[in-house]
């Protein structure tokens, strides 16, 4: 192969092209940049700017549980008074409602728990007592249940007395 044996370097970029990537690096960076700053929410106003326009919303979680508990009771009484519901099926809601409100009001898992497991977990006694002496008598046992109106009473108790 005729040609010389001389080795030719590798051909080299500019300072001028190096400048112009660096340069466009860093307009996309800054471009980046601004449009975050421009698309971020503004927050103009100070904490007491923003709840001057608002009356403070206070709730009591507790009693509006309560109010709404104490209804659910009344209904089931009144139902049973109009012969809506057997005294047997009356004392079941009114047990189902109870262990309904101890489980919204604590995170207790009433509804799933039998009364044993209540009475080991050192439950409110008020409980302990509407369900040994109203509720699992008259769903569990043969014969006529017990008055669904004390059963109402001691569901009352419960939900006035929790803490």
């Amino acid at each position: 192969m005729p040609g010389s044996d001389e080795l030719y370097p590798p051909a080299q970029y500019g300072w001028g092209w190096m400048l112009l990537a660096i340069g466009i690096l860093l307009l996309l960076i800054a471009g980046a940049w601004l449009l975050i700053l421009l698309t971020r929410p503004r927050r103009t106003l100070s904490v007491g700017e923003q709840n001057a326009g608002q009356a403070p919303l206070i709730v009591d979680v507790l009693s509006q549980l309560r109010t709404e508990y104490l209804t659910r009771i009344q209904q089931i009484e009144t139902d049973y008074r109009e012969r809506r519901l057997s005294s047997r099926q009356a004392n079941l809601e009114l047990s189902r409602v109870v262990r309904a409100f101890v489980n919204e009001y604590s995170g207790l898992e009433a509804p799933v728990l039998a009364l044993d497991d209540l009475v080991a977990r050192g439950v409110h006694p008020a409980l302990i007592d509407a369900m040994g002496r109203h509720y699992y008598p008259s769903i569990f046992r043969q014969g006529p249940a017990i008055d669904p109106v004390a059963g109402a009473e001691a569901a009352r108790t419960v939900v006035r007395s929790w803490h």
